[in-house]
């Protein structure tokens, strides 16, 4: 079993940024790949961007790259999503979750999720 703890939602206005948190803790190896995800309402969830424990690669969706960056503080045990250049659109809840391998679709671990919203 894998818990993982998000932090660092908040209202925030376009244009602005926002950091968000992970910290894994449980069965959690260095071959884990960590992800963040995001649900507004009304819509589906959607993959935001991922990254594995060695940070030697990451993933981006369309819609956040060059505005999002996800990096890793091993020291720490903590997951960062680094959000720029915030839009309205960027409304969601975010969740963490954890997995074996880079997933787009429903990673095996999952956090609470923490609300941020974008107003215009």
């Amino acid at each position: 079993q894998v818990e993982l703890v998000e932090s660092g939602g908040g209202l925030v206005q376009a244009g602005d940024s926002l950091k968000l948190s992970c910290t894994p803790s449980g069965r959690f190896f260095s071959s884990s790949v960590l992800h963040w995800f995001r649900q507004a309402p009304g819509k589906e969830r959607e993959f935001v961007a991922a990254i594995n424990w060695s940070a030697s690669k990451a993933d981006y969706a369309d819609s956040v790259k060059g505005r999002f960056t996800i990096s890793r503080d091993s020291p720490k045990n903590t997951v960062y999503l680094q959000m720029n250049s915030m839009k309205p659109e960027d409304t969601a809840v975010y969740y963490c979750a954890a997995d074996s391998a880079f997933v787009r679709s429903t990673p095996r671990y999952w956090g609470q999720g923490t609300q941020v919203t974008v107003s215009s």
